[in-house]
């Protein structure tokens, strides 16, 4: 299979000048021996937590910063030689910067990128037609985007991105700050997106549920270093992580200890709430919960995914994790990459 993404060794680093008369300097490595391949059409999360490192490896991907040493090819292009040639061929989506107009109708910016884009009129039109019908943009094209909620704004940010029908689409944290209908359709969206066209996505959270449901493999940094490829359950199980059931019973109720395979976290309101930890790959959601309906009638529930941040942590007290594959997770579509022209790539620092 093409490789969308290929790096070698990996590296960058940067010098921090120190407060003072002396002013002393420091290296500090970002980015350390990262060597990954990333197959067209696949889907990949890209994780670890707060300073791993992730923001400063999209800017290489993207050109905007180059390695101190090692290689990087994205689209089989060195980025920070070729950036404008690679603009024409990936899209980005970062949920704290926009690539809209600010004070331009949304509509506009949809029209200037695709000039930028250098779109024929006819495939820009179909294109724009079939985002807005996809995304449900109709009822506020025509309002700044300033005016825009968050929630229309990402999706605006996410159509503008795929305008031009890339061949990879980077998102970083693209899900930030949305309510739970938004993030579902956002997530249907992509999933339909790489299915129809093969776009391979690599995407960056700290959203559990964006990973689970958009990837398919599952690459970890830790101090800028590569410490897990493999697959979220994979990931999940090597670190003994569990997932928390929380359920809200029918009226106070005596501590549920006894439930199988699952361990007691803690209960609230005489028992009316309480919490149980189950590892997915011992016990299913189902079953627990069937377990405690046969205990209490269960009013409302929730289950809580582990935290990123927290899997992170294990994993580096740990001396890391071994690599579960020896090479890319293939894709499960493919499609013909499409060509454009992309307006500024930005990362989140």
């Amino acid at each position: 299979m093409t490789a969308i993404i290929d790096t070698r060794n990996l590296t960058r680093t940067f010098t921090i000048r120190g407060a003072g008369l002396r002013r002393a300097r420091r290296t500090v490595e970002a980015v350390v021996d990262l060597s990954v391949t990333v197959t067209a059409g696949s889907a990949v999360g890209y994780i670890g937590a707060n300073v791993a490192g992730k923001s400063t490896t999209i800017k290489m991907l993207c050109g905007i910063l180059s390695p101190t040493s090692g290689s990087v090819r994205t689209c089989g292009l060195e980025p920070h030689r070729r950036r404008r040639d690679l603009a024409r061929r990936i899209g980005v989506v970062f949920g704290q910067r926009s690539q809209l107009w600010w004070d331009l109708p949304l509509i506009e910016s949809f029209e200037a990128l695709a000039a930028i884009h250098r779109l024929a009129p006819a495939a820009a039109d179909r294109r724009r037609t079939e985002l807005i019908d996809r995304l449900d943009l109709g009822d506020f094209l025509d309002t700044p985007v300033r005016q825009l909620s968050l929630g229309q704004r990402m999706r605006g940010e996410v159509a503008a991105a795929l305008l031009h029908r890339p061949e990879l689409v980077i998102l970083d944290e693209p899900t930030i700050g949305l309510d739970v209908l938004s993030k579902e359709h956002l997530r249907r969206f992509l999933i339909e997106q790489r299915r129809e066209h093969g776009t391979t996505l690599l995407l960056t959270t700290h959203d559990m549920d964006d990973v689970d449901r958009l990837t398919d493999r599952v690459l970890v940094v830790d101090h800028g270093r590569l410490i897990f490829d493999g697959t979220l359950p994979g990931l999940v199980a090597e670190v003994g992580a569990q997932r928390t059931l929380v359920v809200d019973l029918s009226g106070p109720t005596p501590p549920l200890r006894d439930v199988p395979r699952t361990t007691f976290l803690g209960s609230e309101f005489d028992g009316a709430r309480q919490s149980l930890g189950f590892s997915p790959e011992r016990v299913s959601a189902a079953e627990v919960i069937g377990a405690v309906e046969r205990r209490a009638p269960i009013r409302d529930l929730s289950i809580v995914e582990p935290d990123i941040e927290d899997v992170v942590r294990r994993i580096y007290r740990s001396g890391g994790v071994p690599t579960v594959h020896s090479g890319p997770v293939e894709p499960e579509a493919g499609g013909d990459p499409g060509t454009g022209a992309d307006r500024g790539t930005t990362g989140s620092g």
